[in-house]
């Protein structure tokens, strides 16, 4: 066991010489290893941090362990003549089946109804397109856990009166009211007035999209405005998410209960969950890797080429080094050790300088552009020991090499 200690000591103790005998070369030998490992890792780390952006966002629209039942709507693909037997079966949602899902989904804490549209607001000169009018309940405020920076949110009463109020979001106010305070003044939504009685706290925007570009008013409003015949939308809240899924089943089948649908027949309306959404996102990202991934590990495969290029070259320069030690009863297994310690020894302290370099790189744009990016665990043991993998492969045919070679002629090399 001490001799077998030894000579691995002694092996490392040569790879270290050699490797600092040729600072230069090795250090140009460890960049392609170097940029291989930190091309990996940041790009795991973008696509993690993209599946968090995602995440926060979607949280941040439609809160936490939060259903929706709606008309039309589905999760996934969906083929043209799925759409339309579904468009010719589901049945647009009234106000009588969000009250018949509120009382009798037991398992829902809460159940809230919206609407929605878009208008063009313009007052005093200024003009604001596309705004998201959501004609909502005021249970809405607590089902999507929106937070309200300023003022307050819609009142019950508010909606049996249908009250010509609004809660507007951080970009409106910035349109209409700069360095003002809003509350108490009136925006005009198609021409009627409304009072504004709070402001929503900024929220951002994902892929251009604004959610900041929105006004919520009462759902009785919402119809007065712009009519009553779209289809509404029943948004149910669970306890937790250990009980989502109950509170769906529960919602489900009161709606299934209401619209006297039998056992075998297909839902005639369309159900999303916050939880299949971030299923949506694990499998979309995870495609992503699977394609992106595979291809920056050809920088590695290309770092592995360039390392058995320089291992050949150093068997090449120690010919005479290599018979000596072998007429002095090194064995080929030795010498076949020997090279493969020092070129998986190059290759794993190119993985941790590649990975240092990547958690470097990837705080620098975090902070430069404010856009999340995790390096994971997998990522980094994956590169590093895809380095020291390829450092070994690299080295067993110059290694091998070295073997092979004869001490008599490599000593008259000399």
């Amino acid at each position: 066991m001490k001799t077998l200690y030894t000579f691995y000591a002694d092996a490392a103790r040569i790879a270290l010489q050699s490797i600092f005998a040729h600072k230069l070369r090795a250090f140009l030998t460890l960049i392609g290893i170097i940029m291989g490992v930190a091309s990996v890792v940041i790009v795991g780390a973008a696509i993690s941090g993209l599946n968090t952006y995602v995440m926060e966002k979607v949280t941040a629209v439609l809160g936490v362990n939060h259903f929706m039942i709606a008309r039309m709507a589905h999760q996934g693909e969906l083929s043209e003549d799925a759409w339309e037997k579904m468009n010719r079966r589901n049945k647009r949602l009234e106000m009588e089946d969000y009250d018949w899902v509120r009382d009798y989904c037991v398992a829902c804490p809460e159940v809230g109804a919206q609407l929605q549209n878009q208008t063009d607001l313009k007052q005093n000169g200024e003009v604001l397109f596309g705004v998201a009018v959501q004609g909502v309940t005021p249970n809405m405020q607590s089902i999507e856990d929106k937070t309200i920076a300023e003022g307050r949110f819609i009142l019950p009463q508010e909606i049996e009166t249908a009250a010509m109020v609004m809660v507007i979001g951080d970009e409106v106010k910035e349109k209409f009211f700069p360095g003002q305070d809003p509350i108490g003044k009136t925006l005009n939504v198609r021409g009627l007035p409304l009072t504004i009685i709070g402001i929503e706290e900024k929220r951002g925007s994902m892929l251009g999209q604004s959610f900041d570009k929105q006004m919520y008013i009462p759902l009785t409003t919402y119809r007065k405005i712009f009519g009553g015949r779209q289809s509404l939308q029943i948004h149910g809240k669970a306890a937790s998410r250990e009980k989502l899924q109950t509170a769906i089943e529960d919602a489900r089948t009161s709606l299934r209960n209401k619209h006297k649908l039998k056992g075998n027949e297909d839902d005639d309306f369309g159900l999303v969950n916050t939880a299949d959404l971030a299923g949506e996102v694990d499998s979309l990202t995870g495609g992503i890797a699977a394609v992106v991934v595979p291809i920056t590990f050809i920088s590695l495969v290309v770092g592995g080429i360039v390392v058995m290029n320089i291992m050949l070259v150093s068997v090449t320069e120690r010919t005479f080094e290599i018979g000596l030690r072998k007429a002095l009863g090194a064995t080929r297994k030795q010498m076949l050790l020997q090279f493969m310690i020092e070129s998986s020894f190059l290759t794993t302290c190119g993985g941790i300088l590649g990975f240092l370099l990547a958690f470097g790189l990837t705080w620098v744009i975090s902070v430069a552009t404010g856009w999340t990016m995790t390096v994971t665990f997998i990522y980094v043991v994956l590169s590093i020991g895809v380095s020291g993998g390829i450092g070994m492969i690299a080295g067993i045919y110059p290694a091998y090499k070295a073997s092979r070679l004869d001490p008599i002629v490599a000593l008259a090399r000399k």
